[in-house]
């Protein structure tokens, strides 16, 4: 007698780590399929340090490329990691594709570490890339590639919290003009274009911000093979609030 196995569905909801697997998957394709934020991510860091490295619109200390490498390194990362995913995260609560994820037996903290996992993903093409153009026109790094991993997982961890924070409290329309104008805070005020202490007394303030703390440290360690404490505690300590507060106040709708 012939036995047929059971088409019945299974009753339970898949181990996390297939289902972290699977929406990182779709996450990294959603990425990639958008070509706004591969503009944002991939084309305009790139496009700003072959021009800043050539043209001295910023007077800086020591050759050009050695200093803008590390602060483009931050902007791609804040890019990707804070502005497109609270733009992206903002749309899909929008538009109802969170509530419909919210249906599913997927956990909310499945969802945010598959999109940071699928930012942490785009961000080896964007330091790829960056390194490889920065070679191209003379970059010398310096310091360990450990310490300028932490740098970037941390920053990561920060600008990725921050970013699901605003795209799963606020709607859309709101989430779009709230991150293009923190972004273009965050840039003005960290150091990444220039050097910090053009702020005069307001740098002390300044290094307290997540872009700070990551342009500065990896300069540091990239061009004078350093390491500062205080940099990976400043970005330590937004990386743990951030997600803990996307974690608890993130909506489906």
């Amino acid at each position: 007698m012939t036995t047929w196995p059971s088409l019945a569905p299974r009753g339970e909801a898949a181990p996390r780590g297939q289902m972290l697997r699977a929406q990182t998957r779709a996450e990294l394709t959603l990425l990639l399929r958008n070509g706004e934020q591969v503009l944002l991510t991939l084309v305009i860091p790139l496009g700003l340090l072959v021009v800043l490295s050539q043209v001295p619109f910023v007077n800086v200390t020591g050759r050009r490329i050695d200093f803008f490498v590390p602060g483009v390194l931050a902007l791609a990362v804040m890019s990707a990691a804070f502005t497109g995913q609270a733009i992206g995260t903002g749309f899909e609560r929008q538009y109802g594709v969170l509530k419909r994820l919210g249906a599913t037996p997927l956990p909310r903290s499945v969802l945010l570490l598959a999109k940071t996992s699928a930012v942490l993903l785009v961000e080896v093409l964007q330091v790829a890339l960056i390194c490889l153009v920065g070679a191209l026109l003379g970059w010398q790094p310096h310091g360990s590639v450990f310490g300028t991993v932490a740098l970037l997982v941390l920053g990561t961890a920060a600008f990725s919290g921050l970013g699901l924070l605003l795209g799963g409290t606020l709607r859309g329309l709101t989430t779009l003009a709230a991150a293009n104008l923190l972004w273009f805070v965050l840039l003005s005020l960290g150091g990444v274009l220039y050097p910090l202490s053009e702020l005069g007394p307001g740098q002390d303030v300044a290094r307290l911000l997540p872009t700070a703390a990551l342009s500065d440290g990896l300069r540091q360690l990239l061009q004078h093979a350093t390491w500062s404490g205080q940099d990976l505690l400043v970005l330590a300590v937004w990386a743990v609030v951030s997600l803990t507060a996307a974690s608890r106040l993130f909506r489906w709708e």
